[in-house]
Order: C-alpha cells, then structure tokens, then sequence
C-alpha cells in the first residue's frame, strides 16, 4: 500500500529531497547552541587570567556570529522549508484527487446503489487530506528528526563517549514501546476513520432530506438515531485517545529517566575533575535536542497511524472493480441508426440475488416509439438503464445496429442517447451552464435554440438574470416542470439519435405535464424513442407498447390492440381512466 502510495510522490521526489535537505540546515542550527553555552562557560566565563575586557570582546564577538546564523540565515531557511514542505503536500494530494474522481466517475450505477455518497465524499476529502501526515512526517519530518539525533549523537560522543553512552541506555526500551503501540494504533486508527465516515454519510443524507423529516415532525427521532451513530464514533474516538494517551505516557516516561541518568553521571563526573561545567551544561543542553526528537517520533507514528489507515480507506476505493468497461477491441460508435434488440436478456444487481429480468426479447427499429408499462417494480426502469449501459445484462445480450452494446465504447454508446428522468439533477450553477453540460463547446445561440424547442426560453428570460441564473443546489430555485424542461432543452442540444424518458412527467401537475408532453412528442420525433411511463394516457400514441410484471414482458401491442385484448393493460387503463 505504501509502494502505491509513493507512485504519487515519486514525480516530486527532488523537491521532497530538497526539501529535507533545507530541513536538515533548519534543525542543525539549533544544534551549535550547546556548542556556545560550553565555549561560553568554559572559554570566557570560567577562565582565570582573562580580564574583564578580553571576556567581554569574546563574549560580543561569539555573540555577533551567532546573531548571524540565526537573524539572516535561519529565517529563510525556516520559510523555504515550510513553504515546500505544504506545497510538496497539496501537489500530491491535488493528484490523488484528480486521479480518485476519474476512478469515481469511471464506477457504474451499482457501486453507487450500494455505497452512501457521504462516505464516499469522506474519504475523498478526509481521507486524502489525512494522507499528508505521511508526506510531511513520515518523509519528511521524521527523517529530520533522525538526523539531528545523529548528529547530536555524534556532537555528544565527540565531547564525552561514556557519558553519551549512558544517553543512550534508554534506546532498546524506547523501541519496544513504540513498536507495541505502532501496530495498535493502526487498528483503532481505521475504526475511528470508518465512524467518522458513518456520521458523515448519516448527515449528507438526512441534510439532503430535511424537508422529508420535517414533513414528518420526526425530528426527535432522527436526532436519536444520529446520537446512536454518533455515540458509535465517540467510542471508537476514546479509544483511540486512550491507546494514544498510553503510547504517550509510557514513552515520556521513557524519556524523562534519560536526562536523570545523564545529569546524575555527569554530575559526579565534574565532582571528581573528570568533566567540565561547560561541557556538562552542553550535554544536557543537547539532551533536550536528543530527547525532543524521540518524543516527536511517538507523536510522529501516531499521526502515521492516522495516516496510514486513511490510505487503507483511500486505496480500498481505488481498488472498486468497474463493473462496466470498455471490451477490448471496442470501437467508437458513430451515429447510431437506432435499432435495439433483446435476445434472452437476464439481469439481476447482485450475484445468486433475485433476478430483476428474465427472458426478455424486444426488437425495436429505428424511429419506432415504444413504451413499458406496469405495476411499480415491474422492472422497467432497470431494462432501458441497461441500454446505456449503466449496468450490463448478466445473461443473453442487447445489440445496436446490429452489434452487440460491449462491442462499442462505453463514452461513445452513450453519447448517441439522450435521458429526461422524473428526477433529473441541476447542478448548483447557472441555467446556462446546466443546459451546455450535455454539449460543453456549445454557442450561447445553440443552447437558445435548444432552450425554445423546450419550451424554456420564456420563462427562463423572465428571471432576473436570465441564463446566468442560479440555479441552487440541485435546482432548489426552480420549480419541477421548470426543471423538467431544462433537462429537455440539454437533450435538444445534444440532438442523440436514441431517446429515453424514463417517468418524465410523473412528479409534475397536469398544466406543467400537459406543456411538456408536448416538447417530449417533438423531442421523440424522428429518433428511437422508449418510454417508461405509469400514466397510460401518456403513451397512446406509441409504435408499440410493452406490458411488463415481474421482470417479465406479458403483453405487447399498440393501444388498441391492447385494449381489444382486455389484458393487463386494459385494466389497468381502466382504473386510470375511471
């Protein structure tokens, strides 16, 4: 997992060097400042013989030197490192977000029937931003740390060996406790993630259904249910704490014995004239140089724990399968005919589930219209999604032209079909905008175009700002048939040869659903159409209606001969018309 995730670094490989290399100047420097406290005591305090004005011009000139250092060279040296340290970061995260939201797009229907958005989005932001921790410590910082306790250890051995070694006495117990607590960590550190995802998603979808839950007076309730899912993550979130608090305490611990050996030892060293004050001062000023990284290390792997499990959810996502790809040797469909057939076409959503289709064979021509109807579940909506190929059959198959849908590619099948949906999405952009998605080379005059032949024009001109307007999140700021009918005007501009109008005017009042029904027979005209309608009314005039239960095409025929048959369709016409 790590070896994936430095495919991302290793195009910013020279500047991360870089990088650690300013880093290494900005911790060193720190480093001489023991050097001056024992050049201090023991050249220019302690001295007999020196008299007050030699100590003095030492003591400026020592001083001016080490102003030097740290006034005008330690300043940009800070600024460098912290400026490519954060921009090294945001340039591999923008590339894992790049490269996570192609993978996102490139997943089918099923993935997203089956997963919550709000997970998803919380591992494309939370996750992917956790990740940085492993850029700036497990690349950077701790390296850095590593090696200014070498250098401080190679400084110290060179002023005292023995007094060094009993620095060190310390070491074997540090690196059992950090290795105990590492794996730990990790564990609890994905449990809190996955909590934190599951109160995410709970929010993303009841923010997105307020209007449902005050419909219902049910606040109460939900608010229950999301303490439930919250409480679950604030378990998951002390205990994390509590081994985070562990790992701390035990290491500090640790670490706090060392300088009492040190200053022990050390202590009886110069009592018995085997070490000088100077250097004992510069020892224990070191200590804390030595000390402080090994401390920074804990906090360090605890945030590699953090991040480390982030990349588990990250990579866990980029491992999703595409359900449906591109055959090899897929060849780009250029402008379809229109002929659809049916051959013994099975579906079912998950393997060994219930089927949702069986044995469906439907021969539609090009320019036919022709719709489903049914009872609710019946299954229509799942056949025409399979046209586009939002989920692929699981037995028989669907040809175009002649050809087998597998056998085109996937972007170029689809971009030969246009879909007006009950519900269709605006996205939370101008009315402009939203239409041109369908075309996004598209000219202000096409898109004026397509937006008369929807009967959009007006009332889109009658808006303040016209087709600069906002539409608000999810088209909040218009209403249905509003929406409905800028949704047809992007399939005017997209001009496909096949149409799909899947429960188009269901959700609209009869004045919307008679003004649009007309924009949908013009829309239809002189391409392949399918209708999946529940108001019969509204697909009399077809080619060819299909009657469908279970899964299962029972009748088929125009309107009069259905009604002549007295079947399925006839009753249930004469409930609607009753």
């Amino acid at each position: 997992m790590i070896r994936r995730y430095l495919k991302f670094v290793k195009p910013y490989k020279w500047l991360i060097m870089l990088t650690i290399f300013i880093g290494i100047l900005k911790f060193g420097i720190p480093l001489l400042i023991p050097l001056l406290i024992r050049h201090t005591i023991d050249d220019i305090i302690m001295p007999e013989g020196l008299a007050a004005d030699e100590r003095i011009t030492m003591l400026v000139q020592i001083m001016l030197v080490f102003a030097f250092i740290f006034l005008i060279i330690r300043p940009p040296v800070e600024y460098f490192r912290q400026y490519l340290a954060q921009g090294t970061s945001n340039k591999i995260l923008y590339d894992i977000r790049k490269k996570l939201y192609g993978h996102l797009q490139m997943l089918s229907a099923k993935f997203y029937s089956n997963n919550k958005v709000g997970e998803i989005i919380s591992r494309v932001i939370n996750d992917v931003e956790q990740t940085k921790d492993f850029i700036m410590t497990g690349l950077m910082n701790i390296w850095l740390d590593l090696v200014t306790i070498f250098i401080a250890l190679t400084i110290m051995f060179t002023l005292n060996p023995r007094l060094t070694m009993y620095s060190i006495i310390i070491f074997p117990f540090y690196i059992f406790s950090v290795w105990f607590f590492f794996g730990r960590l990790r564990m609890f550190t994905r449990r809190r993630s996955q909590a934190l995802a599951e109160v995410q998603g709970f929010l993303h979808e009841r923010i997105q259904g307020i209007n449902v839950v005050k419909s219902f007076a049910v606040e109460k309730n939900e608010e229950t249910r999301f303490n439930k899912s919250n409480k679950n993550f604030l378990e998951k979130a002390t205990t994390h704490a509590r081994w985070t608090a562990r790992s701390f305490s035990v290491v500090n611990t640790i670490t706090d014995v060392g300088p009492l050996i040190v200053i022990g030892f050390g202590a009886y060293q110069v009592i018995q004239g085997n070490l000088t004050v100077g250097t004992l001062a510069a020892f224990i000023a070191y200590l804390d140089l030595l000390y402080g990284p090994l401390r920074r290390l804990v906090s360090s792997s605890t945030q590699l724990t953090q991040s480390i499990a982030s990349m588990d959810r990250v990579f866990y996502l980029f491992d999703e399968k595409y359900d449906v790809t591109d055959s090899e040797g897929a060849e780009p469909l250029g402008k379809a005919k229109g002929n659809i057939r049916f051959n013994q076409v099975g579906f079912s959503y998950k393997e060994n589930s219930e089927t949702v289709l069986q044995n469906i064979n439907l021969d539609i021509n090009s320019g036919e219209t022709v719709a489903f109807v049914g009872m609710s579940g019946g299954g229509k909506s799942t056949l025409v999604n399979l046209i586009p190929r939002f989920y692929d059959v699981t037995s028989g198959e669907i040809t175009l032209d002649g050809s087998n849908l597998k056998d085109y590619t996937v972007e170029s099948l689809r971009n030969n079909i246009g879909i007006v949906m009950q519900d269709n999405i605006l996205f939370s952009d101008s009315i402009l905008e939203n239409i041109m998605l369908a075309k996004p080379g598209a000219s202000f005059d096409e898109v004026v175009t397509a937006a008369k032949r929807a009967n959009a024009h007006d009332f889109i001109t009658d808006l303040e700002e016209g087709y600069e307007t906002q539409v608000g999140e999810r088209g909040v700021k218009l209403s249905g048939g509003q929406k409905q009918r800028i949704a047809i005007a992007r399939v005017f501009l997209k001009n496909p040869p096949i149409l799909i109008l899947d429960e188009a005017t269901s959700a609209l009042d009869l004045e919307s659903e008679h003004i649009i029904q007309d924009t949908l027979l013009e829309l239809s005209e002189e391409r392949t159409t399918l209708i999946v309608a529940h108001r019969l009314s509204t697909v009399t005039h077809a080619d060819k209606i299909y009657v469908m239960n279970n899964g299962e095409v029972v009748e088929s025929g125009t309107h009069q001969e259905l009604m002549k048959a007295h079947g399925r369709y006839h009753n249930l016409y004469s409930i609607q018309d009753l």
